[in-house]
């Protein structure tokens, strides 16, 4: 028991002695500085970063102007959105290096003697290579652009920006998909050539089909001149049976990208108005005959 005080008190004198001695003016004042300069650097490179972005924006902003087919205003503003995007990780890498070095961290020490530690933040960092790489392969090929109409695998939508990780492509119903871009593989994009707006009339084995070109190349004549986006004449197929076991009078509209949607819809609607008027009956639905029965 007299051992146990005796010690308590010599421990209790020997950090009386110890927080006497400590130097506090000069512990306050280093942690003083070193707070000052952790809101100095940031501040720094907040500036830094909005000036820089501002830069590049007004540098990017005067030649993105629409061209005759959109694609050369597509392919600057991917290729600004890019070096937004590069600017950004650049400045933030540099803004965690200086921190860290103002905290004491020795990064470049670490870096080089830390085996394990660098062999598992480059395993990590693997993904964002990839990522990395395949943007740039990317615009290097032209493969796509923001503005365009792509399929990625199963994602079908417009490219609404693309950066060095990940790119966003929104969906007809307003969905963003943010996909990897090391995830893309074969892309489909539908917004370079002419499209095909595949207009198919219903009809029954019953149809009086040997009117039906007459009505259609009359509806033609009328629509054409409305609709500058439809490129030569129409091209009429003739009865088709779909996969899906419908007997339709086929027809074939080629249209610039990005039209042939809206052009399918006017054209049909125009189609099935005038076989109407003209006395035709059309159905909704007409099944294949199922073999055996």
């Amino acid at each position: 028991m007299t051992s146990l005080v005796t010690s308590t008190a010599t421990s209790s004198k020997w950090l009386q002695h110890y927080l006497s001695s400590f130097d506090w003016e000069k512990f306050w004042h280093l942690i003083t500085s070193r707070f000052l300069s952790l809101i100095f650097l940031t501040l720094l490179f907040f500036v830094i970063n909005v000036v820089g972005k501002w830069i590049l924006h007004r540098s990017f902003k005067r030649y993105l102007k629409p061209a005759a087919d959109g694609t050369g205003s597509n392919r600057l503003q991917t290729i600004s959105m890019l070096s937004l995007n590069l600017f950004h990780y650049t400045v933030l890498f540099f803004w965690i290096y200086a921190l860290l070095s103002t905290l004491g961290v020795p990064v470049g020490t670490l870096v080089a003697g830390a085996g394990i530690f660098s062999l598992a933040l480059g395993l990590g960092a693997q993904g964002f290579v990839s990522d990395l790489v395949t943007g740039i392969s990317i615009l290097l090929e032209q493969q796509f652009d923001v503005g365009d109409t792509v399929k990625i695998g199963t994602i079908e939508g417009t490219v609404t920006a693309m950066g060095l990780r990940t790119t966003q492509v929104t969906g007809a119903d307003g969905t963003i998909n943010f996909i990897p871009n090391r995830n893309i593989t074969i892309v489909a994009n539908r917004s370079r050539n002419d499209m095909r707006a595949t207009v198919n009339i219903p009809i029954a084995p019953t149809t009086p089909v040997e009117q039906l070109p007459a009505i259609i190349r009359s509806v033609n004549e009328r629509l054409m001149p409305e609709h500058p986006s439809v490129i030569g004449e129409p091209a009429l197929t003739g009865v088709v049976t779909l996969p899906t076991g419908e007997l339709v009078y086929q027809v074939i509209v080629v249209a610039k990208s990005g039209s042939q949607f809206a052009l399918q819809a006017t054209f049909l609607t125009a189609y099935l108005k005038a076989i109407r008027e003209a006395g035709i009956h059309l159905p909704t639905h007409t099944p294949a005959p199922v073999a055996g029965q």
